[in-house]
């Protein structure tokens, strides 16, 4: 019966990316200290140097995309701190199983438990409900690809947006020291005015500086790391699934498999099986 195949289950787990969360709290911990140690944190606090920054940052961001890209984008954030569990081993692995219980049961094997197994894992779930549906190799390959994309494109819009703020967040800082420059050139009689115009004056190119450079920059490259191991896991899905549309030997899926994987992530199926 379809509900005694064992079938490892490789499925979308969450963990918590303590990379993300520990390398952004460091950077600013170390700033701090530095500030505390050379004078007095507060000098380095001015709220309108901060509403220069920050809000035309975001402001000039929304002019580039769209409400929905930036609402999107926040939302994909946090995968930079929970983040989807990868192990492209894992993922191999499961396909060369879901092959060879395929080629020894056949694909109606998989209804009911088996599929009901990879429910978390949308894209394979999808790939296999396909499979058993009886589509096409050519209708299933087609998409599917059409999903990696939709998806990567996703992604690299939230990259997009990141990137761009990373590059507007400078700038910014720029403008506000300008402005700041102005008030102060202005007011020269009036000792009173030029300590605040120098603040901002500085501080917005601070803050600029620091809102790329620690903030903006690495969370981009973070989700750009996190969107490439996700398409490949995903093509290692497809070229599975496709394998076991066109009813392909496991040996030939491993070898095809293995061409794809890191080097560091070699799989050994068939002659495991073989020796079991």
């Amino acid at each position: 019966m379809a509900e005694n195949i064992e079938i490892t289950a490789s499925v979308r787990r969450n963990k918590f990316d303590s990379a993300t969360v520990f390398g952004l709290a460091g950077a600013a911990l170390f700033i701090v200290a530095a500030v505390t140690v050379g004078g007095r944190a507060s000098a380095f606090f001015d709220l309108p140097a901060v509403l220069i920054v920050l809000g035309g940052t975001v402001a000039v961001t929304t002019v580039c995309f769209s409400l929905t890209d930036i609402t999107r984008t926040l939302g994909t954030l946090r995968e930079t701190v929970v983040s989807r569990e990868r192990d492209f081993q894992d993922a191999a692995y499961t396909m060369l199983e879901l092959a060879d219980v395929v080629r020894r049961n056949g694909v109606l094997k998989l209804q009911g438990a088996p599929l009901a197994r990879f429910a978390r894992e949308a894209f394979l779930h999808r790939g296999l409900k396909l499979l058993i549906d009886g589509i096409s190799e050519k209708d299933i390959g087609d998409i599917l690809r059409e999903d990696i994309n939709a998806s990567n494109e996703r992604q690299m819009r939230a990259v997009s947006v990141l990137r761009r703020a990373a590059e507007i967040a400078p700038a910014m800082g720029l403008i506000g020291t300008l402005i700041g420059l102005v008030q102060m050139l202005g007011n020269l009689g009036d000792p009173k005015v030029i300590g605040p115009a120098m603040a901002v004056a500085l501080l917005t190119t601070f803050y600029g500086a620091v809102l790329a450079n620690m903030v903006l920059n690495p969370l981009a490259t973070k989700l750009e790391r996190n969107a490439a191991e996700e398409t490949l896991v995903q093509q290692l899905f497809m070229t599975g699934i496709l394998s076991i549309a066109r009813k392909d030997n496991v040996r030939r899926l491993e070898i095809v498999l293995n061409s794809m994987l890191p080097a560091d992530c070699k799989v050994q199926y068939v002659d495991q099986a073989a020796g079991a």
